[in-house]
């Protein structure tokens, strides 16, 4: 394994584009699981317009992981004076692009792929040496490099599919000799019925059981059973859908749910030639098994951080050697009693750790602790950040004060308030304004509600 001999940013750019002065095209393209699940036979889920709209500005995280000679294209321009506060920091920043219209039902690519003007753009981008780099790669933004002649920094959609299943999850970590919870993977019907007849046993014996849908993204897709009626259950649906579609194929994980004492993500990069970097490892904070934030250094003692390392180099040689390279999110957990399973499911792309890394580096000295996390807020009306500024005051973090609360992504704040997005609809080149050019405004975001649930990422470090 190579040594970490450069700054974050500077490293991770040379694993994915083999060049360190290579500019990247940023792309936030969150939840692309959603896209890789498609006519995937998994668990059912359900989906609300208005938290889609929330996930569809987390575009905005980019911002803090590109830098300056880089580029991001967003839904949308950012807050002015978000922009402004973050500059006063010291953090340098892309380039923006923003679309001329946003449907806040769409990710990004697929705004980028209905604008008029913006894929021209992006090949003049594309012709200076520019590299794209998605927060995971589908069809979508495979379509998008194709169409633009921009590279892709990172392996093509299929790989990045296969690779993010957690049936793949499981396989590989077990190839690589790595412990894994009990369970198994359920790839057809006949899978399905030997894993829930195994489930009935573990229930009966007053063990818990979770089924996973392969390409559950954010909590979704995961199905904590208790009691034996919720097995036969699944099976009756399954076997249901089998008999509508004539295919028995499914893609499912089960497994024990294992009492823990603490959740973990960590990262690593795979560069084009194979070779593997430990990037970090954090606490990840979560509740049935949707992601909360993060806690930083995690709590591990030497025998645990020894052995999550040689699980990297194990779990990373195995991702090569099946054609995958760039970043790798990894969630495990240690038990109760302390044992590490160091694989609870592989995600082949950015995570949201990822995007916090930079700004840790940055602003958070050896001895401090960080915590990432978001709020939700109930809105009554759109609220600038220059409001949430002045709410928060001497909280917030300011340059050399050592400690505060910094916001990480403001865009979600008024991402699902109907009408919110006023302010949209031109397009922004340059880190504070350069060039706008005013265009007519995207439909209103669907909210569930009047008062709309949003998300402010903030990190906060303590001494």
């Amino acid at each position: 394994m190579r040594q970490d001999t450069d700054g974050f940013s500077g490293r991770l750019r040379l694993d994915l584009t083999g060049s360190a002065s290579t500019p990247l095209v940023v792309l936030g393209n969150f939840e692309v699981e959603n896209r890789w699940a498609v006519d995937e036979p998994g668990l059912p889920t359900v989906q609300f317009s208005g938290s889609r709209a929330i996930v569809n500005r987390m575009d905005e995280f980019g911002l803090l992981l590109g830098g300056e000679g880089d580029y991001i294209v967003l839904k949308a321009p950012p807050d002015e004076e978000y922009l402004e506060y973050l500059s006063r920091l010291g953090i340098g920043l892309p380039a923006v692009l923003s679309v001329r219209d946003q449907d806040p039902r769409h990710v990004v690519t697929e705004d980028v792929l209905a604008d008029p003007d913006m894929p021209a753009e992006l090949t003049r981008l594309a012709r200076a040496g520019a590299r794209l780099w998605p927060h995971g790669v589908s069809d979508l933004e495979e379509r998008l490099a194709e169409r633009c002649g921009l590279p892709l920094a990172g392996p093509p959609a299929a790989v990045c599919k296969a690779v993010n299943s957690k049936i793949y999850s499981r396989l590989a970590a077990s190839a690589a000799g790595l412990r894994v919870p009990p369970g198994g993977v359920c790839r057809d019907l006949d899978e399905l019925a030997a894993e829930c007849d195994r489930a009935r046993a573990w229930l009966s014996r007053g063990r818990t059981v979770v089924l996973k849908d392969a390409y559950g993204v954010s909590g979704r897709g995961i199905f904590v059973v208790s009691g034996q009626r919720q097995i036969g259950h699944l099976q009756e649906i399954c076997a249901r859908r089998a008999a509508r579609s004539a295919n028995r194929l499914v893609s499912i994980v089960m497994e024990e749910w294992l009492p823990k004492r603490t959740d973990l993500n960590y990262q690593f990069t795979i560069d084009q030639a194979g070779a593997v970097r430990f990037d970090f490892v954090k606490e990840a904070l979560t509740a049935n098994g949707v992601h909360l934030g993060h806690q930083m250094p995690a709590r591990l003692d030497r025998r645990q951080r020894d052995e999550l390392a040689d699980s990297v180099a194990a779990l990373g040689a195995r991702l090569a050697a099946d054609g995958y390279h760039g970043i790798v999110g990894v969630d495990g957990l240690i038990s109760t009693d302390g044992v590490l399973y160091p694989v609870i499911e592989i995600n082949a792309r950015n995570n949201m750790s990822t995007y916090q890394e930079r700004l840790r580096q940055l602003f958070c000295a050896s001895d401090q602790t960080l915590l990432a996390k978001y709020f939700p807020v109930r809105l009554r009306r759109p609220v600038p950040f220059s409001e949430v500024r002045d709410c928060l005051g001497d909280l917030l973090l300011t340059q050399g004060s050592g400690t505060g609360l910094l916001v990480n992504n403001f865009a979600t704040l008024n991402a699902a308030f109907p009408g919110a997005a006023v302010r949209h609809g031109h397009r922004q080149i340059g880190r504070t304004g350069g060039a706008n050019r005013r265009r007519g405004g995207p439909p209103p975001g669907r909210a569930q509600r009047n008062a709309a649930t949003a998300c402010i990422n903030m990190e906060e470090n303590s001494p």
